[in-house]
């Protein structure tokens, strides 16, 4: 988990939003969806490694992986996420 002050201070790369980690069940929705090669990043490249956790820009569409407890802020790399399965 990533501690609540630095949580505090990230924001997305992108628009400068909040982040909020994500909740354990849309974890393991999103890596069901990796698993199955339907996720994609933002250079349209197809997401095959799972995640540990993730966090959320505050009005959605993208996350930024945590894998090893490192949350990983490249903007390229963000998770686009789908409309309908955001949470």
């Amino acid at each position: 988990m990533i501690d609540q002050n630095l949580l505090s201070m990230l924001r997305c790369v992108l628009s400068g939003e909040p982040l909020r980690p994500a909740e354990p069940s849309f974890v393991e929705k999103i890596n069901e969806l990796i698993k199955n090669g339907e996720l994609r990043d933002r250079q349209d490249q197809r997401i095959r490694e799972g995640i540990e956790t993730g966090l959320i820009r505050e009005s959605g569409g993208l996350m930024y992986p945590v894998r090893d407890g490192i949350a990983c802020m490249v903007a390229d790399e963000a998770i686009v996420l789908p409309a309908n399965k955001e949470s």
